[in-house]
Formats: C-alpha cells, structure tokens, sequence
C-alpha cells in the first residue's frame, strides 16, 4: 500500500468530540497472556476458601461478593508476575513461570496493567444511591440521623473510601516484599519480630484486603473486627509455607527442591537457624551462594533439622499459632468452613 501523507493535513481533528477507543479484544487478549497463562492453572485458592468462610458472618450481598473476589483474583495473580520475577523463580504451580515464556518486560507490563483492572473493578463495590455516613468526613448540612438507621448500620470498615483502603494494603505488600528482597540482596538477617512484621504486610495485606471490603459491604456483623484474625491466619499461613518449603515433596514439584535457598530467602526457619548460632555463618554462606543443585541444600536442611533445632521451633511456632486462630474463630461465634481451612493447613509433627 502506498503511503498517503495527506491523511495527515487535518489531523488534528480526528481528536475532537467523541471517538470511539481503537483498543480490540483481540489487542486486550494479547496483552493478558502471561495473566491469562498463570490464571489457566489455579493454585490451592486459599483466598477464595478464606473468603467463603468470613462471608459466613458477613453475608455480603452476592455481586459484591463477586466483585470482592475478582479484585482479589486479579491482585494476587498480578502479585505472583511480578514475584516471580523479583525472586528469579522457575516454577509456578508446578509449570514454568510466566516470564519465562513471555518474557520480563511484557511480563511486567501485564502485571501492572491487572493491578489497573483491580481498581477498576472497584467500581461495583462504590454505593450509587446513598453513601453510608463516614465520620467527620460527611458535609455540612447532611442528613446524621442516617448513621443510626437500621438501613445503614455503623461499621469498622466504611464503604465511602474503598480505593483508600485497598491503595493502603497494597503499599503494605509492597513494603513488605521490598524489606524481602532488601534482606535477600544485601545478605542481612533480619531478627525474627522483624520477618514476622514483614510477613504481616505482605502476605496478610492480601488476605487484609478481601476481609476490609467484605466488612465494608457486610450485611451482618458490620461492628465486629476481623482483622486480627486476618492477620493471624496470614502469618500463619506464611511461616507454614516456609516450613513446607524446605520439607514438603508436594512444594517439590510445584515450585522446585528447597527453592527459598536457591533465592537466598530469609524464610522463618532459616532466620531461626542463623540467629540460634549467630557466629557461625554456614547459612549465610549458603543464601550467598544461592546453591542450584541438591547436595548443598540437603546439607543446610539437615543442618537446620539437626543442629539448630529450627524445624522443630518453626512447627512450635505455627502449634501455637493454630491454636490461637482457632480460639478466635470460636471467640466470634464458630465458623466451620474457616475451621476446615485450619484443618486443611495443619502441619503434623
């Protein structure tokens, strides 16, 4: 075809007034590969689990609900993306990761472009007719007595800010995975109140997310507080992970042999074996070499097993915290479905 520069005399008017966008589905399908890749092979959907059993006391009407469930979907999935690359993982669910096969930069691009999808999808959650009295915030002159109608209880969580909720737990995932790789690249130790305040922002800021809004779009229980548990199922559930990391067969094939040595993580066992004998450095040794093969690593294992004790402390640790997220569950009133997800997650001795 011949190019034709006279398309050019006038255009800035194919500016003006209402055009329709020139974005395609098939443009938008394209750009969604490495999501659309990691997506078609689902993980264990904890988060989903955790969601159906707190809706158990909140009753969140079922489109919102739903739209609480993609926002969390297409923010955790997002997270992996990017995750994956920040830790030079190879497996993802047991298959290859996704920039590995669509490489870093388009890989970053969707993750990015996913989170946009998540604030969008907020749109669904935001009240169209009348906005729940929040606070100081509501203006001069509005109607107060709205607050104490049976129609809008009084909650923890107000549904006239979810974009400021959901922007403040996503600084925390952040934040944590940034004190994550910090430690990881700058081969410093963190203390153990240290990694388990980080765990608490990065892998409970998600869980932290689904809860808030389901709180904000509750039809019961809207004055109870969830989110210590959240935060104690979330961490929890991370030092479990860790452990299982470098014990389980299952996360073997899922994400390789011990693979948090080959990331040279500060998982909570190996902050344990570090500080139980803090003058001897073989650990960090280990984390620095980022060792690849499994002589090396069955080394450290049975170092951490035998010598520091640090398995048997990490299943200590989540014993007590099992009990504790247990305790409350009844506290609140019981909810079976949480109850089978502790009894899912629990780690035998």
């Amino acid at each position: 075809m011949e190019p034709n520069v006279d398309k050019y005399d006038n255009f800035l008017s194919t500016f003006c007034g209402s055009s329709p966008s020139v974005w395609t589905e098939a443009q938008e399908s394209a750009l969604l590969e490495p999501y659309t890749y990691i997506t078609a092979n689902p993980g264990k959907k904890v988060t989903d689990k955790l969601v159906e059993g707190f809706n158990l006391w909140l009753n969140v009407p079922k489109d919102k609900l739903a739209a609480i469930s993609r926002v969390v979907d297409l923010l955790h999935n997002a997270s992996l993306l990017i995750d994956d690359i920040e830790d030079d993982s190879q497996l993802r669910r047991g298959i290859l990761v996704a920039h590995k096969v669509y490489g870093v930069r388009r890989t970053i691009n969707t993750a990015n472009y996913v989170y946009f999808l998540a604030y969008q999808e907020l749109s669904v959650l935001r009240p169209t007719v009348r906005r729940r009295v929040c606070g100081s915030s509501a203006s001069p002159g509005a109607d107060s007595s709205a607050a104490e109608k049976p129609d809008f209880p009084k909650c923890v969580i107000p549904d006239c800010d979810l974009d400021l909720v959901v922007n403040a737990e996503v600084m925390s995932l952040h934040r944590g995975q940034g004190l994550d790789i910090l430690w990881r690249d700058t081969l410093r130790c963190p203390t153990e109140d240290e990694y388990v305040e980080m765990v608490k922002d990065k892998t409970s800021g998600l869980l932290r997310i689904a809860v808030k809004l389901m709180m904000a779009c509750a039809t019961t229980n809207t004055n109870v507080d969830y989110i210590p548990l959240t935060d104690l199922i979330g961490i929890y559930y991370q030092i479990r992970d860790d452990y299982m990391n470098l014990q389980s067969n299952e996360y073997t094939d899922n994400k390789g042999f011990a693979e948090d040595l080959s990331e040279g993580k500060f998982s909570f066992p190996i902050v344990h074996g570090i500080l139980e004998e803090p003058e001897n450095r073989e650990i960090m040794n280990v984390l620095q070499t980022r060792p690849q093969t499994p002589t090396l690593k069955h080394h450290t294992i049975n170092y951490l097993r035998d010598t520091t004790k640090s398995f048997d402390y990490t299943l200590a640790v989540l014993k007590k915290l099992e009990r504790q997220a247990r305790g409350e569950v009844e506290r609140l009133g019981g909810n079976p479905m949480l109850s089978a997800i502790l009894d899912k997650l629990h780690v035998d001795e």
